[in-house]
């Protein structure tokens, strides 16, 4: 199986710091972005299986990320974290067809798991095509 691409977006810096090791530690090749503008270059250059995105940032915030990978990218699956975690923008981001939606702060045990599940769906995904 490939290495799974993973980017972090946050616009805290300790975040992607914290969780770019860790998440290589786990197997995958992680890019970090700090703006939403970043974000959204980095996917159209490089292409991403996973984005874990912060949703409130300054400019490109993580659900204009969320809309951008949808558009271009419908193979992507994108996480959102959040530190202002309410039952309507977790709604709004599942409905505009988000994997997942995690509050913070998290364990990264917790994102660990989400990321696995995410995988798991990539390659079931990936198989069926593969089937048809």
């Amino acid at each position: 199986m490939k290495k799974l691409r993973i980017l972090v977006l946050d616009d805290e810096p300790i975040v992607g710091n914290r969780l770019k090791p860790a998440l290589a530690k786990s197997g995958y090749e992680v890019r970090v972005a700090t703006t939403g503008a970043d974000a959204v270059r980095l996917i159209d250059e490089v292409g991403f299986d996973i984005v874990v995105t912060d949703i409130r940032m300054e400019g490109v915030d993580g659900m204009d990320v969320l809309r951008h990978v949808r558009a271009r990218s419908p193979g992507t699956l994108v996480i959102m974290i959040t530190g202002f975690a309410t039952v309507d923008l977790a709604r709004e981001a599942l409905t505009m067809g988000a994997f997942d939606f995690i509050a913070k702060p998290f364990k990264l045990d917790d994102l660990r798991r989400t990321i696995l599940r995410a995988a798991e769906t990539l390659q079931r995904e990936s198989e069926s095509q593969t089937n048809r």
